[in-house]
């Protein structure tokens, strides 16, 4: 079994990445804005699917399996990086959206944007990277069993993670009528993102595999 200050320690190593902006926060904000909040949670849960393949994966010993091969796991540091700087480019490019601007999306399926919100996490490189370079480290097989270490760390993740985007997607209508009434914020914001994604593409290219 984890302590109680490993999982606080996950949560806070969770809480980094699920609060910067990256592919599932902008699906689901933009499902919220253009569909209304169930859409958007409705995707969240999607999201949240995407996780239990992901902890599956890192609990099942995948990871360690991404891990034992630098070239691959190379391969997927820098793709993700090459994808965050192109999501940086998205926000600030001329005529680019930020996260809280109302984007004219069509109108579909629960089922659908159940399915894409699962879609858009599993090829997620910021979840791929945050899986295989962090998750597994709290993985301890000397302790006893790792699938009930993994149910915990699963049990933990999912529940933050859903909070995070809730919360999110409750406030998104609000938000964006904010920006919208601010256009001086919405541009610090498409900024303030930019940057921030820009820093975890320089992140992933300069940390060392462990």
């Amino acid at each position: 079994m984890l302590t109680f200050t490993e999982l606080l320690l996950y949560c806070v190593a969770a809480l980094a990445v699920m609060l910067t902006p990256g592919p599932n926060m902008l699906y689901c904000v933009s499902r919220a804005l253009c569909q209304g909040r169930m859409a958007g949670w409705v995707s969240v849960l999607g999201v949240q699917a995407g996780n239990v393949v992901h902890i599956a994966a890192a609990t099942l010993g995948l990871t360690a399996l991404l891990a034992a091969m630098p070239m691959l796991y190379d391969a997927i540091r820098y793709a993700g990086a090459a994808y965050l700087l192109w999501l940086a480019w998205q926000a600030i490019k001329p005529g680019g959206r930020g996260l809280f601007e109302a984007q004219d999306l069509p109108h579909d399926s629960y089922a659908k944007l159940f399915r894409m919100g699962l879609i858009t996490n599993l090829l997620n490189p910021k979840q791929i990277v945050f899986f295989t370079s962090i998750f597994s480290q709290f993985l301890h097989p000397e302790r006893g069993s790792v699938l009930q270490q993994g149910l915990q760390l699963a049990a933990t993740h999912i529940s933050l993670s859903f909070v995070v985007n809730g919360l999110i997607v409750a406030g998104a209508a609000g938000i964006a009528v904010f920006f919208q009434r601010s256009p001086i914020w919405l541009r610090v914001q498409r900024y303030f993102m930019a940057t921030v994604l820009t820093g975890l593409a320089v992140r992933l290219v300069i940390s060392e595999r462990k």
